[in-house]
């Protein structure tokens, strides 16, 4: 098995930038590993020439990627649990396994999103400001608010919202409303979760977290009518991907009070920089797609999808991490995932 990993895990030096990304996993299975000698934004495939699998952290992977390559490359394993920037059906057209590192991030991210909810309901930005302009005595009219007794409100309640309504329950928040099409009433039910409509969602909640995959079905999915519907004082993050939450509809909303503040750590073109309108705008937390990033995080990511490269090492298949399940029906596939099997 020859591993290759995405050329964004280095630096201009060519060090890897991060303490743990799993590498010591695949050096005990002896598996061959190597990195891209370049970042580009869409892998191309020559890149992967020679390649059983591949590490991924940021770049595209469209149908090119697979061009002349379909009966060696066997897996695509995201750094990660997005994968807006894969093209799933070339994948499965191309006989190769797309696979995600489902679960690892839930923690980290929870973290991230009650990190940025206490920070705005505490007016931490404006308290920082006060000491350093010298304005003490104002600090009287910048009074915060606790998340006790304040209603949650999320927009995709998957595997990473789950996570966040159990880390919250210390907080004593009063209810968890959900949009999320796809979840069970007697699972929300479980996890004391109320299923509703997204307009209903907007209105009642203090803190609106988007935690849905970017698809074709959420892209502008939260936009003017649904940004009007949030009260006065209420807070959105975003953590899940840009482009689900209409940029311009945000800053219009910010830029006239119609809500208190919003975070995000995504934006619909990145990278972002201090060009974006957001950045003129101080009723708003930015990061750029790294807000929870964590040194814990990367181990537990890396150990994972070396762990799945392993498993196909061995002409097994990681299917709780697989994205496109219907690959395993495809002639192609069972061919490479055989000869590793007899090797």
């Amino acid at each position: 098995m020859n591993c290759l990993i995405s050329a964004d895990f280095l630096n201009s030096q060519n060090e890897l930038v991060y303490k743990d990304i799993g590498l010591s996993r695949l050096d005990a299975a002896g598996i061959q590993h190597s990195f891209l000698k370049e970042h580009r934004p869409e892998v191309e495939a020559n890149q992967l020439s020679g390649a059983d699998a591949i590490i991924s952290l940021t770049p595209k992977f469209n149908a090119a990627s697979f061009n002349g390559i379909e009966d060696q490359l066997l897996a695509v394993v995201r750094f990660g649990v997005g994968y807006d920037m894969v093209d799933v059906d070339a994948c499965t057209e191309a006989g190769v396994a797309l696979c995600i590192t489902r679960g690892a991030v839930n923690h980290s991210v929870s973290e991230a999103i009650i990190t940025w909810m206490l920070a705005l309901s505490h007016r931490l930005k404006e308290k920082d400001q006060l000491v350093r302009e010298g304005r003490w005595a104002e600090r009287g009219s910048y009074m915060g608010n606790e998340l006790n007794g304040r209603t949650l409100g999320l927009v995709g309640a998957g595997s990473i919202g789950s996570h966040l309504v159990q880390v919250l329950k210390g907080f004593g928040m009063k209810k968890v409303l959900a949009f999320d099409p796809y979840l069970q009433a007697d699972v929300a039910a479980e996890m004391g979760i109320q299923l509703v409509e997204l307009d209903e969602l907007m209105q009642a909640s203090d803190f609106v977290s988007v935690n849905c995959p970017l698809t074709d079905e959420t892209r502008d999915l939260i936009g003017a009518k649904q940004l009007e519907l949030m009260p006065r004082h209420a807070y959105l993050v975003n953590t899940a991907r840009g482009g689900i939450v209409n940029e311009a509809a945000l800053f219009d909303a910010l830029k006239a009070h119609r809500i208190a503040g919003a975070a995000t750590d995504v934006f619909e073109s990145e990278p972002a920089d201090g060009s974006h309108p957001f950045a003129k705008l101080d009723n708003i937390f930015l990061a750029p797609h790294c807000f929870a990033w964590t040194d814990e995080l990367f181990a537990r990511i890396g150990h994972m999808a070396a762990d799945a490269v392993v498993e196909f090492s061995q002409g097994k298949v990681p299917e709780d991490l697989l994205v496109n399940p219907e690959v395993l029906k495809t002639e192609r596939f069972q061919a490479k995932l055989l000869h590793h099997l007899q090797t």
